[in-house]
């Protein structure tokens, strides 16, 4: 049994616990004010059927006010024709409505009663149903800047942690930058030293090996010339290491072949 009833107890705590987060505190507000209107609403037509209620005995009253008065005229009337028992009758009856008029006085003043209660107690729920409605809306307002409160400072916080993040993306970036930077200014000065070959350039190795060879012959041609040039000078006049021209021959064709 003592198994049980604790089981039961972390039960009702747990569920307690899920309706207390799941409760809006404006909801049950709300509700608990539209049962104080549902009783004040049920008040006042209490109050409204009590004075229904007075205002048919005081109808009733008049009307047995009226009956005795008219019994009391036939009863002088009677007593004017000389018959006197039916005078008598006619106030026995009257005595009757008096007594019944003593009891509707009696249940008027006992029916104003409860109406002049039901009348205050309306009054008073009225003013403790205005002062709950104040004081709600003042509990709403307070708790709905509370919970913009609570959400501004979970997205300012959503917002640091994200800057912090993005902080170290932004280093991370920067770091790759100046690496890939590093690693190209290596392979410009590798490049210009001629350790690794550009294969952006317009050039290849053979190429420039034909360059440069076709730039070695243009030199050897021009010292051979100059060489030339000066055993020329000294040669004595007259002569020429030149070969003697051959007069050219004209061969003529006849006509006709």
């Amino acid at each position: 049994m003592g198994i049980m009833k604790r089981v039961s107890t972390i039960f009702q705590a747990k569920a307690n616990d899920v309706l207390n987060k799941a409760e809006d505190p404006r909801q049950t507000l709300d509700l608990s004010y539209e049962q104080q209107l549902e009783n004040l609403t049920k008040v006042k037509r209490a109050v409204a059927d009590v004075a229904t209620a007075k205002k048919r005995i005081e109808i009733q009253a008049e009307q047995l006010k009226a009956q005795g008065d008219k019994l009391a005229d036939q009863a002088k009337a009677a007593l004017a024709q000389g018959n006197e028992p039916l005078a008598r009758e006619a106030l026995t009856r009257r005595e009757a409505i008096a007594s019944q008029l003593k009891d509707l006085e009696t249940q008027h003043a006992t029916v104003a009663d409860q109406q002049a209660k039901l009348e205050a107690t309306a009054t008073k729920l009225q003013s403790e149903v205005e002062a709950f409605r104040t004081k709600k809306e003042t509990i709403k307002a307070t708790y709905t800047a509370a919970e913009a409160s609570a959400h501004v400072n979970e997205a300012v916080s959503g917002i640091s942690t994200s800057m912090g993040d993005a902080g170290a993306a932004m280093q991370r970036a920067q770091d790759k930058v100046a690496e890939m930077q590093a690693r190209s200014g290596a392979l410009d000065d590798l490049l210009a030293s001629g350790a690794l070959t550009d294969l952006t350039g317009s050039t290849d190795d053979i190429q420039a090996q034909l360059d440069k060879a076709s730039a070695t012959s243009d030199i050897d041609a021009q010292i051979a010339a100059l060489k030339a040039s000066g055993s020329t000078t000294a040669l004595p006049s007259g002569t020429s290491d030149a070969a003697p021209a051959t007069p050219a021959v004209e061969t003529s064709t006849p006509e006709g072949n």
